[in-house]
Formats: C-alpha cells, structure tokens, sequence
C-alpha cells in the first residue's frame, strides 16, 4: 500500500528534492518500491544491509582501476566487518579513518611477498567523481526490529548521512529523544560510517555527530557572513550537502578524539555557518 503524505513526509520530499534538483544528488524513494538483489533497486540482497556494495565496488573501481576482483571484495569486507568487543563509536573511527586515508587491500608484489596498500574511497578533490544517493523511507533491519529512516545520504555507497524529520509543529528536539536514539539502539549498523546527523521540523534544523548530546547539535545558519540568517532546513542542506562543502567537511572538519571518553566532533571556517 502506497504510503499517505502527511506534513513530515512532505517536508521529506521537499528536502529530497532539493538535493536533487539544486545540489545534484539522486534521488530514490525506497518505502514500498525497493526490490532486493544484486540488480535490484539499491543492490541490497537484504534489509539488513546498510553498505550498498555494487555503487561501492563500482566507486572503487572507478578511483583505483589496478584493484583486482579479490582486492574489490577484500576492500568490501574491510568497510563492512567489525569485531563483537568494538563499540559503535570504535567502528565508526575506524571506518572514517578507511574514508578519510583509504581502506587497505593486500597486494602481491613481484618477489611473491604481500603488501597492505591503500584503495581510495572517495575523490575528495573532484566532487563530480563521487556518487551522491539521497534515499528516502529506507528500511534496515536490526537483531530485533525494523525500522525505517527518513532520509539516508550515501557518497559512493557509503551512508554518511542520516535525516529525521518531524512535522512543522513538533519540536527538533522530539527527533533526538524519540527516534534518533531508538534507531541508535535498534539498528546501529546504519551509523557505522555515519559522518552527518541532521534533525529538522523544516523550520529548524540541527546538525552534529553520532552520540553527541543534544547541545552538541548546532544550527546553519547562512551561507555567507552577508546575509541575516535562516535556521531552516534548505539552509542547512545548502550549507552542508552543496557537494563540495559535504566533501571538504567530511575530510576536513571531523576529529576523533579520544573515544573512550568523547564522541567524533566537527566544526566549521568562520563564515561557513556555526557548528563549532
């Protein structure tokens, strides 16, 4: 059954569009159309998956044409394993780091020994290299529970970015306590490359990193030091998802702290908006 737009579902359409039709993003709507399997709709074989492993071979591909097939899938497992003991926070510094530097494959040299090598991941200094995904109503699978995200943003199969959004007349903050932390509990492999998450009741919007408190989520709030200042969502995702600023944000402006004690942080150049 085709799903009623409600106010938050038109919010989530508009922002969607947006970031096709004005940031160059593609754009799906997932909720009752996704077929699984390899040639499906997304190339996921189950709703489980969060990784979209056929764009992402394929991206890989593209950036280092010397990877062999087994180099491919090696780099595919690299992105998707984890160890049991690692916390979410633990994963998710260490696939940033496979972002940000390259994710290591095994390469045979001519004497017969083996080397780690470095594939690289996205183009950052080439934006139109990249393959920005906007996919909406997506459903995940967890141990226990489903559940369905408003909004997931991947780059070259990667889901980097995550978007709750309420309607106009429910505050930003509901996002956080009601979903955003179930999700975080109920499918948290959906936050393992994670490096954005935006909550937004179209009027307001806020954006900061997993496990961040609630202060921690900031507001954009202009493009450029002129103007006066909107906290609506088009601004953040103008700020934000224009290709360009997603990419230098995310190799520039991330840190990993110590994350026994803090969460990954991100800030932003003077003028860029105010998320510091």
């Amino acid at each position: 059954m085709a799903k009623d737009y409600s106010e938050d579902q038109l919010i989530q359409r508009s922002a969607a569009e947006l970031l096709e039709k004005e940031l160059g993003w593609t754009n799906l709507y997932a909720f009752d159309k996704e077929v699984l399997g390899v040639n499906g709709t997304l190339g996921r074989t189950s709703y489980h998956e969060v990784l979209l492993a056929g764009r992402f071979r394929k991206a890989l591909k593209t950036l280092n044409p010397w990877l062999t097939d087994k180099q491919l899938q090696e780099a595919t497992e690299r992105m998707t394993e984890h160890m049991s003991s690692q916390t979410l926070m633990q994963i998710n510094e260490q696939k940033y780091q496979y972002i940000k530097d390259g994710v290591p494959v095994t390469r045979v040299k001519p004497n017969g020994e083996t080397e780690e090598v470095r594939a690289k991941v996205i183009d950052f200094s080439s934006p139109e290299k990249n393959d920005f995904l906007c996919v909406r109503e997506l459903w995940v699978y967890g141990a226990l529970y489903h559940r369905r995200a408003d909004i997931v943003g991947f780059v070259n199969g990667l889901p980097l970015l995550f978007m709750e959004l309420k309607n106009h007349d429910v505050e930003v903050v509901d996002a956080f306590n009601k979903n955003y932390r179930d999700y975080l509990d109920t499918i948290p492999q959906l936050f393992y490359h994670n490096a954005f998450i935006m909550f937004s009741n179209g009027l307001e919007a806020r954006v900061g990193t997993i496990d961040s408190k609630w202060e921690f989520f900031h507001e954009w709030k202009r493009l450029t030091e002129q103007e006066a200042g909107s906290i609506e969502l088009p601004t953040m995702l103008r700020g934000i998802c224009k290709k360009e600023n997603f990419l230098d944000l995310l190799e520039n402006f991330i840190l990993c702290q110590d994350i026994s004690t803090q969460p990954p942080v991100f800030g932003s150049e003077p003028g860029c908006g105010e998320i510091s």
